[in-house]
This record gives C-alpha cells, sequence and structure tokens, in this order.
C-alpha cells in the first residue's frame, strides 16, 4: 500500500495506474477481437452466461484485493458492453463481406 504525502503525489501514483490499466485493457481488446473470429453468431458474441462468469470470477477477486465488489462489477459491466458492441459491429461487417 502506497501511503502519499500530497495530492501531487496522489495524482502521479493514479497517472501511473491509469496508464496500466489502459494497457491492459488493450491487451483485452485485442484478444476480444481474436475470440470475434470463433464466432459465428451474435448470440455467440453477447454469451449472457460467459458475461455473468466473467462478473462472478471479478466479484471475487475484488473481495480478495480488498475492493467494493459492486464497484468493480460496474466497471466491468460497462467494459463488457463496449467490448461486445465492438465485436458485434465486427460480426456485423464480416458478415457482410462473407456474402
Amino acid at each position: 500500500m502506497i501511503t502519499c504525502t500530497s495530492i501531487e503525489e496522489v495524482r502521479q501514483h493514479i497517472d501511473c495506474i491509469d496508464r496500466d490499466l489502459v494497457s491492459l485493457l488493450a491487451r483485452r481488446g485485442n484478444l476480444v477481437n481474436q475470440a470475434a473470429a470463433f464466432k459465428n453468431t451474435t448470440a455467440q458474441v453477447k454469451a449472457p452466461s460467459r458475461v455473468e462468469d466473467v462478473i462472478a470470477k471479478v466479484r471475487a477477486v475484488a473481495e480478495d484485493c480488498g475492493a467494493s465488489a459492486e464497484i468493480i462489477e460496474k466497471v466491468y459491466r460497462a467494459m463488457i458492453a463496449a467490448f461486445i458492441e465492438e465485436e458485434l459491429s465486427a460480426h456485423a461487417a464480416s458478415q457482410r463481406t462473407s456474402l
């Protein structure tokens, strides 16, 4: 745990974490795009049971880390929805080009 002595130090640490988070989100997005190639239907893209599995896992991780499971769930639901939207667009485009 980091103990900061000024707001500037807090902000520097937050900026560093934000860089790491964006890098990790980019890596996750790349894998989501790869997964799209293995899906044939929009139902497979939406995969509600997979979404709920992921939510359950990250809530458990949040609790293990001492984070708010509710906040983590909200963040993940927003992130997953954005990735699904992107994946649905890519899927629709691939369906048009395969016709």
